[in-house]
C-alpha cells in the first residue's frame, strides 16, 4: 500500500495557507452547515418512517429503511463525480450546483406518490449533496493540513452534530402540525438558505493555476495514487468498518426504540445523547489534538469503541440490557467513533492536497458505499433485538483495528 512515484504534474505543491478566506468562525460555521443537510436529509426522516410506510404501503417495517439506504448509496457513488469537478473547475461552482439540485429533489421527494418515487428522489438527493461533502473537504484542505485540518474538522463536527440532535426533534414536531411530505419542504428550504449564505459569503479557496485539466488518465492517475498511499488507503478502509456500525444504529435506531424498547415518546432524547456524546468528543478533540496528535487520540478511541461494542454485547446476550444500559453505551461508544473518525479523514488527506477534491471523491465513494451495505446488512438483520447491530459494531471494531495497524506497520499510538 505503499504511495508509487506520482508523475511531475501530480506532485503535490500546493500548500495550504493555514488561513481560512473568511473570518476563523464564520469559516468553521458554514463547514458545518454544508455538513449538517446530509445528516438533516438522514436523520428528519427517522422519526417518519411510520407514517412514510403506512401512506405509501410498505408492509414489512424492515423495508422502510430503504428510505435511508439508498440517499446514502447515492451519496457515495456521487462523489467520484464531484471530485474530479471541483479540481477541474473549482470549489464554488460544483457545489453551487450540486445544493440547487438538492432543492429540487426534496421537492420531488414531497410529491411523491408511491414509495417506488420516494426513492428515486430520495437517490437522487444523496447524489446531489455528496457535493458537500466532497467539497467542504476540498474546501478545508484548501487552507489547512495536519493536526490544524483536524481541529477545524473537529470543531465543524461540534457543529454539525447539532443536526442529529435537532433533526428528529424537528421531523417530529412537523409531524405534530403536518404530514411526512412537510420533512422534506423544511429540508429544501434549509438547503436554499445555506446556498445564499455560501454562494454570497465564501470565496473560491483553488487557485486558477492548481485546477487539474480533466481526463480521463488524470483520473484514473488520481483514483491510483489515492488507493496506493498507504495512509489514504489503511484509514479509508477502516472507516468502513465504522460508518458500516454508525449506519447499522441509523438503520435500526426507530424500531429498537419503538420495538425492542418500547418507548417510542422517548426516541428523540434517545437519539439525541448518542449524537450529543459525538460532539462532545469533538470538541473534546478540538482542544486536545493539537498537543496529543491524531494517532494517539484515535487508536485509543478504536480501542476503546471495540471494548465497549464488546461489553454490550455480553450484556445484551445475558439478558441484562434495558434502554438505560442501551443509551450509557451507545453514547460512550458514539463519543469513540467521534474521536477516531474525525482524525481517521485529516490523517486520510494528509498526502492529498494536490488532488484534495478526487482524493475526498474516492474516499468518500468508499467509506460511504461500503459502509452503507454494512449498515444496510446489519439494519436488515433487526430480529427484535439489539444482537445484530453490537455484534456489528464488535465486529467493524477489530476489522478496524487490524486495518489501522496494518497501514501503521504496527506501530499505534505514535505521536507523529
Amino acid at each position: 500500500m505503499d504511495m508509487p512515484d506520482a508523475a511531475p504534474d501530480l506532485v503535490d505543491t500546493v500548500r495550504p495557507s493555514d488561513t481560512p478566506p473568511l473570518g476563523f468562525r464564520e469559516f468553521v460555521a458554514m463547514i458545518a452547515a454544508l455538513m449538517a443537510l446530509t445528516a438533516l436529509g438522514i436523520d428528519s426522516m427517522l422519526p417518519a418512517l411510520p407514517a412514510i410506510g403506512a401512506s405509501l404501503g410498505v408492509a414489512a417495517d424492515n423495508e422502510r429503511q430503504f428510505v435511508i439506504t439508498v440517499f446514502l448509496i447515492g451519496f457515495g457513488l456521487a462523489q467520484l463525480v464531484h471530485g474530479p469537478l471541483a479540481d477541474r473547475y473549482g470549489r464554488k461552482p460544483v457545489l453551487g450546483i450540486a445544493l440547487a439540485a438538492y432543492v429540487v429533489a426534496n421537492i420531488v421527494a414531497a410529491f411523491s406518490g408511491s414509495f417506488v418515487l420516494l426513492l428515486v428522489a430520495r437517490f437522487a438527493g444523496g447524489v446531489a449533496v455528496a457535493g458537500s461533502r466532497v467539497v467542504t473537504v476540498a474546501l478545508v484542505r484548501d487552507c489547512y493540513s495536519g493536526r490544524a485540518m483536524a481541529r477545524v474538522m473537529s470543531l465543524a463536527m461540534i457543529v454539525f452534530m447539532a443536526a442529529p440532535i435537532v433533526a428528529p426533534l424537528l421531523g417530529q414536531a412537523i409531524l405534530l402540525v403536518g404530514d411526512w411530505r412537510a420533512i422534506f419542504w423544511g429540508i429544501a428550504l434549509m438547503s436554499v438558505i445555506t446556498l445564499t449564505w455560501f454562494w454570497r459569503r465564501m470565496p473560491e479557496t483553488q487557485r486558477v493555476e492548481d485546477r487539474q485539466p480533466f481526463s480521463v488518465a488524470r483520473l484514473m492517475q488520481g483514483w491510483r495514487l489515492t488507493l496506493t498511499d498507504r495512509m489514504s488507503l489503511g484509514y479509508t478502509v477502516a472507516s468502513v468498518g465504522l460508518l458500516g456500525g454508525l449506519y447499522g444504529f441509523i438503520n435500526s435506531i426507530q424500531q429498537i426504540v419503538f420495538d425492542t424498547f418500547k418507548r417510542p415518546d422517548l426516541f428523540v432524547p434517545v437519539f439525541a445523547s448518542t449524537a450529543g456524546a459525538m460532539a462532545i468528543a469533538n470538541l473534546l478533540n478540538s482542544r486536545i489534538v493539537m498537543k496529543i496528535g491524531t494517532r494517539r487520540i484515535s487508536h485509543s478511541a478504536l480501542v476503546g469503541l471495540t471494548l465497549i461494542a464488546g461489553t454490550h454485547l455480553a450484556i445484551t446476550w445475558s439478558g441484562h440490557e434495558n434502554l438505560w444500559t442501551f443509551v450509557l453505551l451507545q453514547s460512550l461508544m458514539m463519543a469513540c467513533f467521534g474521536l477516531a473518525t474525525s482524525n481517521f479523514g485529516a490523517m486520510a488527506m494528509e498526502k492529498m492536497g494536490h488532488i484534495a477534491g478526487t482524493a475526498s471523491s474516492v474516499q468518500g465513494f468508499v467509506t460511504v458505499v461500503l459502509g452503507a451495505l454494512l449498515g444496510a446488512l446489519i439494519g436488515q438483520s433487526y430480529n427484535g433485538t439489539t444482537v445484530p447491530l453490537y455484534l456489528g459494531f464488535f465486529i467493524a471494531g477489530i476489522f478496524a483495528l487490524g486495518v489501522v495497524a496494518l497501514a501503521e506497520r504496527g506501530r499505534l499510538f505514535r505521536p507523529i
